[in-house]
């Protein structure tokens, strides 16, 4: 961005990117990338080419590629053609070929997110090499560097991005086989999920109770507290679309189909996510809807924000439940009670279960795993998903003793 919004100046100034590098912006309008390094006691500058036409990914592949001679003993400038990126079938420029071609169908946000991390990981390891020079070591060797600082889930996104471009190549004529088809079982494995801590059923009746009982500092606090964790119980959403709700959100609370509906902004899917709200979540809502001053349903102590992020998790540690209970726990406990619910039907009678997966992977506000159905099933679910609710609304107003 600051390459890109770079004005001219009365005079040349630069914009240092790191390790030598840096944009030369002069008074023109030319932006020029530049280097400058020492070889043997003596400085040099070299020039790599002209913002935008060489992108901030190859200068910084250009710089990898200096640097390495330097460390080789070699000069950079004399060895110039060395350095050079900007041939068919260097790494770096299959990869953005391999990028143009595929992000017009993908969220703009995740493709930024894919070329960002190819430009922090990849590019400074691989971007100046020829397609056909690189081997499965030299692609261990750059996941090594990511896997060094932990990062071992970002380790796995950056060979399965070398290797999608590398089938690109191939596609194209570029390159004859794709070396990360070698690197099975040589990647460090990942750490066992752990699971966002909840509590087994039974123990709810006993939580409901302490939870009723919560008093921390000022008493409004305490009620708006109270409230936010009672409503993430009763809806089985995440801290953040919870903690963001604003009144304008909620529709038919008089009525009785009320339903909260949280925009796509602030979902983790990227998709408006409907809630069908029990009776006991409305009473909440309409009662802050009405109480509380601002947007937010669940306002903080400052006036025009929010809950804290750390408000809830918090009130759970003073009511004793660190480690033991989440906030993000909930839709565990609220999914593992949907999941168990069975009734009895036919004859001779078998056990059913009472709620359609479906609904509660879709109230939960869960991708359908398998992408084929996914772009076929656009159902909301939404009048059995408001039964499912209402009986958990009840469970849970009822301090989670009823059978359900």
């Amino acid at each position: 961005m600051k390459a890109r919004n770079a004005k001219p100046k009365e005079r040349a100034y630069k914009l240092a990117d790191g390790e030598g590098l840096f944009l030369l912006v002069r008074p023109n309008g030319s932006k020029l990338w530049r280097m400058k390094c020492r070889v043997a006691g003596r400085e040099k500058l070299l020039s790599f080419g002209a913002y935008p036409a060489l992108g901030i990914a190859a200068a910084r592949a250009k710089r990898a590629a200096a640097r390495e001679l330097l460390r080789e003993g070699k000069d950079p400038v004399e060895s110039r053609v060395s350095v050079a990126v900007d041939g068919d079938d260097t790494f770096a420029s299959v990869a953005t070929r391999w990028h143009d071609n595929r992000k017009s169908s993908l969220d703009p946000a995740h493709a930024n997110r894919v070329w960002s991390r190819l430009e922090r990981d990849v590019l400074p390891f691989l971007g100046t090499r020829r397609m056909d020079e690189i081997t499965p070591p030299d692609v261990l060797a750059m996941i090594r560097k990511i896997e060094a600082r932990g990062a071992l889930d970002i380790s796995r996104r950056a060979k399965q991005g070398v290797g999608q471009i590398f089938q690109f190549a191939i596609a194209c004529g570029l390159a004859a086989n794709d070396p990360t088809t070698h690197l099975r079982g040589a990647l460090k494995p990942r750490p066992r999920v752990k699971h966002m801590s909840k509590l087994p059923l039974p123990e709810l009746p006993t939580f409901l109770v302490k939870l009723d009982g919560y008093r921390e500092g000022e008493v409004r606090r305490s009620a708006i507290t109270r409230d936010a964790l009672r409503f993430a119980l009763l809806t089985w959403v995440r801290t953040k679309e919870l903690r963001l709700a604003v009144k304008c959100e909620f529709e038919g609370l008089e009525g009785p189909r009320p339903i909260w509906r949280i925009p796509a902004a602030r979902m983790k899917m990227g998709r408006e996510h409907i809630v069908p709200l029990s009776q006991e979540a409305v009473e909440i809502a309409n009662r802050l809807i009405c109480s509380t001053r601002g947007e937010f349903l669940f306002p903080g102590n400052a006036p025009g924000k929010p809950l804290s992020e750390n408000t809830m998790i918090y009130a759970l540690y003073r009511l004793g439940y660190h480690t033991r209970q989440t906030v993000h726990g909930f839709r565990g406990l609220a999914s593992t009670w949907a999941n168990e619910q069975l009734v009895e039907f036919g004859q001779p009678p078998i056990w059913v279960r009472k709620y359609h997966e479906d609904w509660v992977e879709l109230q939960l506000a869960h991708s359908e795993r398998n992408e084929v159905r996914g772009a076929y099933n656009a159902a909301e679910y939404i009048e059995p998903r408001r039964r499912m609710m209402q009986d958990w609304g009840r469970f849970v107003g009822s301090g989670g003793v009823l059978e359900s």
